[in-house]
């Protein structure tokens, strides 16, 4: 998978998932721009090990839930690059709680970055993608928006939500040689997977025909063929990678 000249944007690439597809993708050719928003110290070190293996890569920093900064951030992006050709929607919060006691503002806070903050960054990107009529456009969604998950109903809400948008783009951009399709995780190990208790995992487990947790390399793996010359009649499409929990 040949990504050399390309430009990719990766939403939240300083950390687990989205540090995985950045380096994934800069090590087939693409120059990766990680986006991130509190921690200028973890995309730094995206960054750095991203050139350690011979990438090119540099730090962005924009809230993907304020409009504004995503427009502000995405035109500096272009006019010192040049171009984006590859989107991915990777940033993600979760404020877990029943629906009976969640507080709106949980509610609101997950919409506002994991819905919103995907259609603030496709909005951004999509016009110059469609411009050069070349454009690779990669939602990270959940096994959790298919499924549901009880305590999670604003974060499988969010999640169902970017399948919905990504079809819905997907329709609207294929005349235009740009691609939209999402990658739907199952469980992957990862900070939150680490501070599961063994009660918990084992019930995970037992769920997951496979019996493992999944890596972040699984689903860079799958992100990167999405950008590829590989997947260009592919669109409006959803791959999961959860070691068989969910077999639609």
């Amino acid at each position: 998978m040949n990504l050399s000249g390309k430009v990719a944007v990766v939403t939240g690439g300083s950390r687990g998932i989205g540090r995985a597809v950045c380096l994934r993708l800069a090590s087939a050719g693409a120059r990766v721009v990680v986006n991130y928003v509190s921690r200028p110290d973890a995309a730094e070190e995206t960054v750095d090990a991203v050139k350690a293996k011979g990438g090119k890569a540099h730090a962005v920093k924009f809230d993907i839930g304020a409009a504004s900064e995503v427009q502000t951030g995405f035109k500096e992006i272009i006019a010192d690059l040049g171009k984006i050709n590859i989107l991915v929607n990777n940033a993600g919060i979760t404020r877990d709680g029943l629906v009976a006691t969640m507080k709106e503002d949980d509610w609101d806070t997950v919409m506002a970055i994991n819905l919103k903050g995907a259609y603030n960054c496709i909005k951004a990107a999509c016009r110059p993608m469609m411009k050069q009529r070349w454009g690779r456009i990669v939602t990270i969604t959940s096994v959790i928006g298919f499924t549901g998950n009880a305590g999670q109903a604003n974060y499988a809400a969010a999640k169902a939500g970017l399948i919905g948008l990504t079809k819905s783009v997907a329709r609207e951009l294929a005349s235009r040689g740009v691609t939209a399709n999402g990658v739907a995780p199952g469980y992957i190990e990862t900070e939150m997977t680490d501070g599961l208790n063994e009660k918990i995992r084992d019930k995970i487990l037992s769920e997951i025909p496979m019996g493992m947790f999944g890596k972040v390399e699984d689903v860079a793996g799958a992100v990167a063929f999405l950008c590829s010359e590989e997947a260009r009649y592919i669109t409006g499409q959803v791959i999961h990678v959860n070691g068989g929990m969910l077999m639609a």
